[in-house]
């Protein structure tokens, strides 16, 4: 009898140990996976840096909504250590949005309330910006505007310049967009 009491209690301690151990596992590998998607995210969003060479224009085009927006210029995003958004969205279900037509060379914002502006024509360059005075991909637009087209691929695109005047007014300078369509 005391034998079976002894292997009774030790499968009892042994089955206890093992589901202990198994929720540990879980719960650690559960905690690892928030934080490598959690990093991975906000690695992805700001980690930018200008494109080496000519960007084909056709990568421009579609649909990108705003993700996030820094105060200041590329150079000073480059050189802050806090590189996080301070962008809000006063949008809850919808966002701000920029859509690009790169085969007819024209883009509009169009914010979240629904209030449409105009097609702008646009003209995609890669040589000496007239503002910035440094050779690299921008648009022209309206004969003396100018946006810098830091990078794109195919899920994100940073921009830098005027690119929605409602933010501009804040200081954003530049801007985090990720591909809808």
């Amino acid at each position: 009898m005391k034998k079976l009491i002894f292997v009774l209690s030790a499968s009892l301690l042994l089955q206890s140990c093992i589901v202990s151990t198994a929720t540990k596992a879980v719960t650690g590998v559960a905690k690892l996976g928030y934080k490598t998607v959690k990093g991975t995210v906000n690695a992805a969003s700001w980690a930018v840096s200008k494109a080496a060479g000519k960007i084909d224009e056709d990568r421009v085009g579609g649909t990108w909504k705003v993700v996030g927006v820094y105060k200041g210029s590329y150079e000073q995003f480059q050189q802050d250590q806090n590189r996080e958004s301070t962008f809000e969205s006063e949008c809850g279900e919808a966002y701000d949005q920029i859509i690009f037509k790169s085969n007819k060379s024209k883009f509009k914002p169009v914010h979240c309330s629904g209030q449409d502006e105009d097609w702008v024509k646009y003209d995609f360059e890669f040589g000496k910006n007239p503002i910035t005075k440094e050779k690299e991909n921008y648009i022209e637009y309206n004969s003396n505007n100018y946006i810098t087209v830091i990078d794109v691929d195919n899920k994100t695109m940073v921009l830098e310049g005027n690119l929605m005047p409602k933010l501009s007014f804040s200081g954003a300078r530049l801007y985090l967009l990720e591909k809808v369509k």
